[in-house]
This record gives structure tokens, C-alpha cells and sequence, in this order.
């Protein structure tokens, strides 16, 4: 049986509502972003609309989701943020690539659940977090998102951070003999393969003085893709894989930034944050458990230069660099997402 499955007939037995929250992690009855979107595939593709209205589809929409994850179907349903308790999100009908927030802030660690419809026949579900809905705004909507100052030292590479946080250090493998050829970089973390941050910084410090093709300033996610596949191989990979999710490399809990300014974008989650990641199993993550590899580089002569590379745990964070003052405020949130987005 698939887990998902055994899930759902978990949450089924269990007596559980929508409204009863499930500890995250919690692998009898909390569904990890994948198998939520997997579940929601298998059980809403190919269900039919008709030509109910905007209103009444998203009821019936709703009470299917129910049906699928287990939960009994509410006679009504509570205008709770988020609709779904529970499992911690929110289902959005799209009829376009227009993904419209209403009455309420884009939350980092929370799921939304986008719907895709064509013809009024549901096509294909996609789960993703506050914070990669704040990475595909294009239209300058979340113009208050965190950010940070990137302030050179005097050496080309600085480990910020020389030791993980307390937090982590019981899941750490303090040794330089582990290998990671056989492992996804994309894969959830675990304490056989989870590298110390000084590891980290050892294998990733001879990036400084390398340089790879500028593709353009309009192609910065695809220049730091470029990036993103030079840390995997350094690290030990043998495959580069990326899914968008945060952190970019979760095998190793480690966040990319490649810097051709000096302000760091770092969305709508502080690094500092305490708040805990949605991964399962038996590492309990927080945000600020996080490494985050800082990469200063110039362009010059149609080619990326690294001239800095910076590791820090998101717990030190702001205390090497500095944080901008604002606040995250959302109002009405509109957002167009890419064309190949139910596709990915």
C-alpha cells in the first residue's frame, strides 16, 4: 500500500476532523508535500465541474478533497485560516494562470493547494509553500519581503557559523568521510548522510575564483540554477536535481543565494525563524537549523565570477548580516503563475 493511502485510512479511522491539527512530521497521520499532491492527484483528476458556480464549486471541490484524505465532510465550512486545519492549508479552483489571495498574508511554512481546471474537468493538482508562492510573484505585489545587506570581509571565503546550531547537532555526522554519490539532493534529510556545516564549508570553499557563462540579468533563476548545479557537485552528488522547494538542497538543509548586488532577497521566512520545516521522519527542523551558502559574484566579459563565498546557520544570520527594516504586509495578492507551473 501506498503510504499516502495508509494515511488517509489513518485519518479515516482516527476520527479526526479538518479542524484537528496533526503534528507536523507525524508519519501516521501527517501527509509530506509530496504524497499530499500525489493523494490529491489520484483521487481529484478527471472529477467533473459541470457548470456549477464559482461559489458552489469550491464547496464541492473542498468536500472531495475531503473524501480523499480521509476526513468526513463538514456540513459547513468554518472560515478558519487556513480551510484545512489539519493538514495546514488552502485549495485554490484555477481556471487561469492568475492565482488570486484574498483578505489575508501569503504565511511561509503554509501549503497551498493549486487546482487546475480545463474544460471544468479538474487536470492536475500542485502543492506548494507560502514561501515558493512568494518566489514565482513577478509583478511586484510582495513588495516587503524580507531582506538582508551582503557585506564583504576581507577574506574570500568566511565560515560565519563554525558550529551548527545546538538544535541540530544531535542529527549531524561529524566526519569528512561520507559520501553522497548515491543520495538526491533533493531527497528529505537524514542523519546517516547530514554533513556538519564545517563540511559543508570544506567542500564548497574551491567554488571561490570559478566562473561559468552569464545568460543575462533576465535569467537570474536560471543563472543561479548554474550555480545550484556546481554546490551539488561539490558537495559529492553525482546528479543535480531541484524542485523549487526551500531550502534548495534539503538533503543537507542547505539555502543558495548567488549575489550580484548586495541585497539578499530572502522571501517572506526570516532565517531566524523558529518556526519548524515540513519534513518528516524523525529530524525535528527549523528554520533557523538552515545553512545558508552566500555567494558574491561579479559579471564581467559575459561571464559569472565567484569572488566570495559566505556559510551561515539562519539562527546567526542577521548577526553577519544586517537586516533591512519592513514588514511583510499582503493585502489582495494577484500573482501570475509560469506557463509550464501544473506541468513541473
Amino acid at each position: 500500500m501506498k503510504n499516502y493511502n495508509r494515511i488517509a485510512k489513518n485519518i479515516s479511522k482516527s476520527g479526526l476532523t479538518i479542524y484537528d491539527p496533526v503534528k507536523i512530521g507525524d508519519p501516521d497521520l501527517w501527509f509530506t508535500n509530496e504524497e499530499l499532491e500525489q493523494i490529491l492527484n489520484e483521487g481529484l483528476q478527471d472529477f467533473s465541474l459541470g457548470s456549477l458556480p464559482i461559489r458552489t464549486r469550491s464547496r464541492v471541490v473542498k468536500e472531495k478533497v475531503c473524501q480523499v484524505l480521509g476526513y468526513p465532510v463538514p456540513k459547513s465550512f468554518k472560515k478558519t485560516q487556513p480551510r484545512f486545519i489539519g493538514q495546514d492549508f488552502d485549495t485554490y479552483v484555477q481556471k487561469s494562470n492568475n492565482l488570486q489571495i484574498w483578505n489575508e498574508e501569503v504565511i511561509p511554512s503554509r501549503r497551498y493547494v493549486l487546482i487546475k481546471v480545463i474544460d471544468d474537468v479538474i487536470s492536475r493538482v500542485r502543492v506548494v509553500s507560502g514561501e515558493e508562492i512568494a518566489k514565482l510573484d513577478t509583478t511586484g505585489t510582495l513588495t516587503q519581503k524580507y531582506q538582508a545587506r551582503l557585506i564583504p570581509g576581507s577574506e574570500p571565503f568566511e565560515l560565519v557559523s563554525p558550529h551548527d546550531t545546538d538544535h541540530l547537532k544531535k542529527y549531524i555526522r561529524e566526519t569528512s568521510s561520507v559520501q553522497l554519490a548515491e543520495s538526491n539532493p533533493v531527497d528529505y534529510p537524514n542523519p546517516k548522510t547530514l554533513l556538519s556545516i564545517e563540511e559543508i564549508f570544506n567542500r564548497l570553499k574551491g567554488l571561490v575564483g570559478i566562473h561559468f557563462p552569464d545568460i543575462g540579468s533576465d535569467q537570474e533563476r536560471n543563472r543561479g540554477a548554474e550555480l545550484h548545479r556546481l554546490v551539488c557537485q561539490h558537495l559529492g552528488y553525482s546528479d543535480f536535481k531541484d524542485n523549487g522547494q526551500f531550502p534548495d538542497v534539503r538533503h543537507q538543509l542547505l539555502e543558495i543565494k548567488l549575489q550580484t548586488s548586495p541585497t539578499i532577497d530572502l522571501g517572506l521566512v526570516r532565517p531566524n525563524s523558529l518556526d519548524m520545516l515540513n519534513i518528516p521522519g524523525e529530524l525535528k527542523i527549523r528554520h533557523s537549523d538552515v545553512r545558508y551558502a552566500l555567494f558574491n559574484a561579479k559579471i564581467n566579459d559575459g561571464n559569472v565570477y565567484i569572488t566570495h563565498f559566505f556559510l551561515v546557520t539562519g539562527e546567526k544570520f542577521f548577526e553577519r548580516f544586517p537586516q533591512f527594516q519592513g514588514k511583510v504586509v499582503n493585502k489582495k495578492l494577484q500573482i501570475p503563475l509560469p506557463r509550464d507551473f501544473f506541468e513541473r
